[in-house]
């Protein structure tokens, strides 16, 4: 019981922390700055790299797309690099796909340690600040929107999961997760794209119906590439920054994945309509 209450306070703090920020544009950026730090600590501890220079990349990729147009004194050239920084991306992260399901284990030569703390970790926390300040307008809503859904499908897997689970999803990797659970989770997160899409009036349903697909899917694949990650550590969690979570890494780690595929399904919608 003791343990249920001390997870329960340090998430509330968590998910406290998070809708507070969004108030206020430079908090947001502030809090996912000190969060990213975090997480660049706790994921070197899992892939063993050492290097500082890691933390000097992502403090300047993430602080020049948070402020751009103070530091360039315009907004011309930043959908470029957010493009380009996203095909890069995208990239990067079907390899890690391709390494969860091809891989015994995912390959760590010394590039890849840089590649993937670059390109995996802290271009995940530039474009949440790119889905926060999507169209270089504060819209902080899409990104709580897009939280939301993590948290409906994590929650509901488990329950499902737990409660009616037989088909293991990926064994080798995670025992717990199953088929019906994820089913479960993606199940309740397009009923809850309806009531974000009424209380927040940022998109319309069949966006946020199609955004609960993509985090669902790939919050699911971002869960499994950390849980892979973790195995290949040996270790049960990220960190203990949480407790009764784990690292913040471990409550992290679906949004981040995700986040690149959400900030592309936003520029095609503006594309398109």
């Amino acid at each position: 019981m003791k343990e249920i209450g001390t997870r329960a306070l340090s998430g509330l703090l968590y998910v406290s922390l998070l809708i507070a920020s969004l108030y206020w544009q430079n908090a947001l950026i502030a809090l996912f700055f000190v969060f990213g730090l975090i997480c660049m600590a706790e994921f070197k501890k899992l892939i063993q790299l050492k290097s500082f220079f890691p933390y000097v990349v992502f403090t300047l990729m993430y602080l020049g797309f948070s402020y751009w147009k103070i530091i360039a004194d315009s907004a011309r050239g930043i959908d470029e690099a957010a493009q380009i920084l996203l095909v890069i991306t995208i990239f990067v992260q079907l390899i890690l796909i391709k390494d969860l399901f091809s891989e015994k284990t995912i390959p760590l030569f010394s590039s890849k340690r840089f590649i993937i703390t670059t390109f995996y970790l802290s271009s995940g926390f530039v474009f949440l600040i790119c889905i926060a300040n999507f169209n270089q307008t504060f819209t902080p809503l899409l990104l709580l929107g897009s939280f939301i859904l993590v948290w409906v499908n994590d929650t509901f897997a488990y329950l499902v999961g737990k409660n009616f689970g037989k088909q293991k999803l990926f064994p080798s990797i995670s025992p717990k997760k199953t088929v019906e659970g994820f089913l479960g989770g993606l199940f309740f997160s397009c009923v809850a794209s309806y009531f974000i899409a009424n209380f927040t009036e940022t998109l319309s349903f069949t966006n946020w119906l199609i955004l609960s697909i993509i985090v669902s899917v790939f919050g699911t694949l971002g869960d499994l590439i950390e849980s892979k990650f973790k195995r290949q550590a040996n270790v049960k969690d990220s960190g203990v920054i949480m407790p009764g979570h784990g690292g913040l890494f471990d409550r992290l780690d679906s949004i981040i994945f995700a986040a690149p595929f959400i900030f592309l399904f936003l520029r095609l919608v503006t594309y398109v309509s």
